[in-house]
């Protein structure tokens, strides 16, 4: 056996043999081989995050705006109150379609007796346009009788058309009607607009006139009741089992329960939702007041484990403490213990929320998948959420309703991101290192 000197960080010279000196330099080249295998798989990481979200991005980028024509409208008494009573059931029924139709042929005066041609531009506005004008007059019934030009949206396939998500073979449009978008473009009489029906709206069957504050409202109430419900009822479970169950076999089969639901598929509570809830005790279907107690099942054992952590990192001399002067042991948990543990508490609690507002397999099992165009005014009103509504876009057939899709996605994870950026800050701002 040859030996071999190495030198030390401290200047010694010590003797090792070769084959300790084999050893070592292998052991190294497994040290930086591990290393090189977590930065691989962080790169790889990285890259599918990046690619999955430059693809909604991409996707979904469009839908923040929408495509608007200028139009000349004349406001006609005859079309809208023939009467002139001005009553509000003949106001909300007039044809203002036919408004958007004359101010069609201001534009494109060669269509006036075409019927081909006619035919062609009704389909290109949206009918947002006819609902935009009856809000209008609805509003101030004064405009009746003037003129005005107005910005109004196009329907959904000329709208994807100008923002170049379909070519034109494959957009279902007629040359006259591309030839008149080409013009209206030119002419600066055709914009992109933020499109106000994403945020303003409820879900439709038109993809332009489909938004998101139906199920925005809907998740809301159900994260409202769901914190309201699971916060109180964690953080009192978490107290008990930590602070004053004493340790047996009872405590133990808890507490082993309560690790298993926090792992067992939140389709699961929805399924026990749908018994509970609607089957036995008849709650109503599609209410965000269910979707909010599945949700509780689901965020009540991430709830329950993150309260525990949190009191159970509080050091033992806070107590000892507190109870040497002679606090008793409710006082002490709830006037030194709590307090200290609370910002881990509310950590916890956010994650669980964060969880909780992105699941739709509860909500889908107690009916919140239904088709809802009116905006629930509260709890007990029929609503679908923000994860179901991603859904039931991506299984819509229409091609405008992909790039919805995705827009929904990035403003439910914008939500997420700013739940757990809250949850992070929390952490940070109130953590105190013993």
């Amino acid at each position: 056996m040859t030996e071999t000197s190495m030198t030390q960080s401290g200047g010694e010279r010590v003797t090792v043999s070769s084959e300790a000196d084999r050893r070592l330099r292998a052991r190294y080249r497994a040290e930086r081989r591990f290393r090189l295998y977590g930065i691989l798989s962080i790169a790889a990481a990285l890259i599918f995050l990046v690619v999955l979200l430059g693809t909604i991005v991409v996707h979904g980028a469009s839908a923040f705006v929408e495509a608007r024509v200028l139009l000349p409208i004349t406001f006609d008494p005859e079309v809208i109150d023939p009467d002139g009573h001005r009553e509000h059931d003949a106001l909300s029924g007039a044809d203002y379609h036919a408004l958007v139709m004359a101010g069609l042929v201001k534009l494109f005066p060669e269509i006036a007796d075409d019927r081909a041609g006619l035919r062609d531009n009704s389909r290109m506005m949206s009918q947002g346009a006819d609902s935009e004008l009856r809000q209008m007059i609805l509003d101030n019934p004064a405009l009746i009788g003037s003129s005005a030009e107005l910005w109004l949206p196009v329907a959904a396939t000329p709208d994807q058309f100008v923002k170049g998500k379909v070519p034109h073979d494959d957009s279902g449009l007629s040359d006259r009607v591309v030839s008149e978008l080409d013009r209206l473009k030119a002419s600066g009489a055709l914009k992109l607009s933020f499109n106000r029906y994403l945020f303003t709206a409820g879900d439709s069957r038109q993809p332009e006139l489909a938004g998101l504050l139906g199920a925005m409202v809907g998740s809301f109430y159900c994260l409202i009741i769901t914190i309201g419900l699971s916060f109180p009822l964690g953080v009192a479970a978490a107290i008990y089992l930590e602070e004053f169950a004493s340790k047996n076999r009872w405590t133990d089969l808890i507490e082993v329960n309560i690790n298993n639901l926090a792992a067992v598929p939140s389709i699961v509570f929805g399924l026990l939702a749908l018994e509970i809830f609607l089957n036995v005790l008849e709650l109503p279907r599609s209410a965000p007041l269910v979707g909010g107690l599945a949700l509780t099942l689901v965020s009540l054992p991430t709830i329950i484990i993150s309260a525990r952590v949190a009191l159970k990192a509080v050091p033992p001399w806070i107590r000892e403490a507190a109870q040497g002067l002679g606090a008793s042991r409710q006082q002490m948990v709830m006037h030194h213990v709590l307090p200290l543990a609370m910002p881990g508490i509310l950590t916890g609690t956010i994650i669980a929320m964060a969880r909780a507002i992105g699941e739709s397999a509860p909500l889908l099992m107690i009916g919140m998948v239904a088709f809802i165009v009116d905006i629930p005014a509260s709890p007990l009103d029929p609503a679908t959420a923000l994860p179901v509504q991603v859904y039931l876009w991506a299984a819509s057939p229409e091609r405008a309703f992909v790039e919805r899709t995705s827009a929904a996605i990035i403003v439910l994870l914008v939500c997420l991101a700013v739940m757990n950026a809250t949850a992070i800050y929390l952490r940070k701002k109130f953590e105190r290192r013993w």
